[in-house]
């Protein structure tokens, strides 16, 4: 097929020697650096955004690089393994600090760049670490030309290079070329891609023999040439030292890949034609194509096939914040290719709900969740029990202890889930829970309120950025398909605001629908509830979760095969409780075997009674602990035995 010859069936596809830090983005589109109020932030770094992207293409990558022993550090690590790159390589520097760069995005061609690399961690990677059985494991090895730029990191490159050699590994260059990082330009001109200098060019024409592809544009190999302006004179000059395929990025124009000798003219060379979109951030986009360019030939495409891919990807990466996080995924790139993409890529919602539903993502086959996001009903039991608000906080905070000891004793471990509300009631309670590893749901509708309006904000785009994005939203809407015309339009807009407001926040999104009784005629619940699901489809609404009421086994057959034509990348659904008693309602699981339930999420049932009395202080701490948690016990039992109910 082509010079590059990939040894078969190793673990790793590919493994990624170079610059690993975080991406702070200014969140502000056409402003200054100076002007940027706040800052979204990604894993970067060119070596780490290629790893990154060929794991999210489905391949195995590993990263070799090095960060400090801090959270910018871990953050990093956590984010390449979420997506399934290998991180056992990445060095952690007990001293340096993990590097950082802050991006700008003024317009679509200025885009203000600060590396923030004083003596950073992944500049300090240790040659004598660098383990040649690992890299006899992969098949390729892409190093970054920023590695080449001090005797250290050039040093741990050289002996990566020379295991490759030795195993056969494919070795590539990204000559990735930043002159700031070569220090031939002020420290606050990090979007400047090109200095010519004679002395960074006979440094990497020293290591270019060591490769089998070389990749950049048209700067780059100017550099890696030595003939500035001169491209075809560039490419002679590294022909000279290398007999590398060179893959010339060449902008919107695509890439032209060069075998052998060197034409008379670029555009003598074959050209793989790029793909037109509207621009709104260039940064990350070489990084995308090489990502496309390498998983595609490492799955053994050729050359137009791998750089029809590489293409897409790069085109799709330039629509979009960030580099990393923009990557796409195989389902877009399907889609991207399937004849019905919007030409104008910001405007095409598939592909958004692709990019956003078919990354990897925590898997949640089954849930067990405790709610108590309630607020009236907690504020009705003190009440009754003549107890204080301010007992409140405290009673959500044994519920979290509650839940913490269940998930021990019945092996819950990636199956619990609570729902809390972050007011004044719940605040304490939903901090403790996040970043358990736990489900963690949140509501945003004002408690009893039909039309639906939201709880102590009339912006809920504004509130949710300052939530986690491991908090799910939750919003109870009491809909019916048959409410008046206006009621049912002003709730379903209430929902589209919802839905875009998660859509930029990243949160998932649960939506719960309670059908009030007056509308709903005994025998037609079930079908009242599969009318609004489909209604909220009908919308373009495609939330994460459906949270909905006991059904009957058809029902739930039926909402699978809504689910499965709509949206095939729905979590699922789970089953509330709605103060049943709680045999009644484990009695209900049986008909739940349907795999698209999930769960459920439960809450008066396991805790009102014992909240009560607690409230009333007739039960102490432990008490109130043992009983919620035993109701819980008992509901997941049920849940766990529907499809294998006990003999009678």
């Amino acid at each position: 097929m082509m010079n590059l010859n990939f040894p078969p069936a190793r673990p790793i596809d590919l493994a990624c020697l170079g610059r690993l830090a975080v991406d702070l983005y200014a969140e502000q589109f056409g402003s200054r650096l100076e002007d940027a109020r706040s800052m979204a932030m990604y894993l970067g770094g060119s070596s780490a955004n290629l790893a990154f992207g060929v794991a999210r293409l489905g391949l195995k990558s590993a990263m070799i690089s090095r960060v400090g022993n801090e959270q910018m550090g871990r953050f990093l690590t956590e984010t390449l393994q979420q997506t399934g790159c290998d991180t056992s390589q990445v060095q952690v520097d007990p001293e340096r600090l993990t590097a950082l760069v802050l991006l700008g995005l003024k317009d679509r061609d200025t885009f203000p760049l600060l590396f923030m690399r004083e003596n950073c961690a992944d500049m300090a990677l240790s040659a004598d670490l660098i383990d040649e059985d690992f890299i006899a494991s992969c098949r390729a090895l892409a190093i970054t030309g920023t590695h080449l730029s001090t005797p250290g990191t050039r040093l741990a490159s050289t002996k990566a290079l020379m295991y490759a050699k030795r195993h056969g590994v494919v070795r590539v260059l990204d000559i990735d070329y930043r002159p700031v990082l070569w220090g031939l330009t002020s420290r606050g001109a990090g979007e400047n891609r090109y200095v010519s200098d004679a002395q960074v060019t006979a440094q990497l024409q020293q290591m270019l023999p060591e490769f089998e592809l070389l990749v950049g544009t048209e700067e780059e190999f100017f550099i890696a040439g030595g003939v500035a302006g001169d491209l075809m004179a560039s490419l002679h000059a590294v022909r000279a030292v290398s007999a590398a395929t060179l893959v010339v990025k060449r902008g919107a124009l695509g890439c032209s890949v060069i075998e052998g000798a060197i034409p008379a003219t670029i555009e003598a060379a074959p050209l793989f034609v790029g793909e037109r979109v509207e621009v709104l951030n260039v940064l990350g986009a070489g990084d995308a194509f090489l990502s496309g360019l390498m998983a595609s030939l490492l799955q053994g495409k050729d050359w137009a096939q791998s750089t029809q891919v590489a293409n897409a990807c790069g085109a799709i990466v330039v629509s979009r914040h960030a580099c990393s996080a923009a990557m796409p995924t195989p389902a877009e790139l399907a889609h991207w290719f399937g004849g019905s993409r919007n030409p104008k890529v910001d405007a095409d919602s598939e592909l958004a709900h692709l990019h956003r539903v078919s990354a990897a993502r925590p898997a949640w086959r089954e849930l067990c969740v405790m709610a108590f996001d309630h607020r009236s009903q907690f504020y009705d039991l003190a009440r009754e029990a003549g107890a204080p608000e301010s007992r409140i906080p405290e009673l959500k905070k044994l519920l979290v202890q509650a839940a913490e000891t269940v998930e021990a004793s019945h092996q819950l471990q990636g199956q619990a889930g609570v729902l809390i509300d972050g007011g004044d009631y719940g605040a304490d309670a939903l901090a403790s829970a996040t970043g358990r590893g736990w489900w963690v749901g949140r509501p945003v509708e004002l408690p009893g309120s039909r039309p639906l309006r939201f709880d102590g904000t009339r912006s809920i785009g504004s509130a949710l950025t300052h939530w986690p994005t491991e908090q799910v939203v939750k919003c109870l809407v009491q809909y019916h398909p048959d409410d008046v015309y206006g009621l049912r339009l002003e709730q379903e807009q209430k929902v589209l605001e919802l839905w875009e407001a998660t859509r930029a926040s990243g949160n998932e999104l649960l939506l719960e629908i309670i059908c009030p009784r007056a509308l709903t005629p005994a025998g037609t619940e079930d079908a009242a509830v599969l009318r609004a699901v489909k209604r909220f489809y009908n919308l373009g609404v495609k939330p994460e979760w459906w949270k909905l009421s006991p059904m009957q086994a058809p029902g739930w057959s039926a909402l699978a095969a809504l689910i499965a034509e709509r949206d095939p990348y729905c979590r699922g659904a789970v089953i509330l409780g709605l103060n049943q008693p709680l045999q009644t309602l484990a009695a209900s699981f049986a008909q739940a075997t349907n795999p698209v339930v999930k769960g459920f999420m439960v809450g008066r049932t396991l805790w009102a009674s014992a909240s009560l009395r607690w409230l009333k202080r007739e039960i102490t701490d432990a008490a109130f602990i043992d009983e919620v948690g035993g109701n819980f016990a008992t509901l997941i039992e049920a849940w766990r035995q529907r499809r294998n109910p006990p003999a009678a």
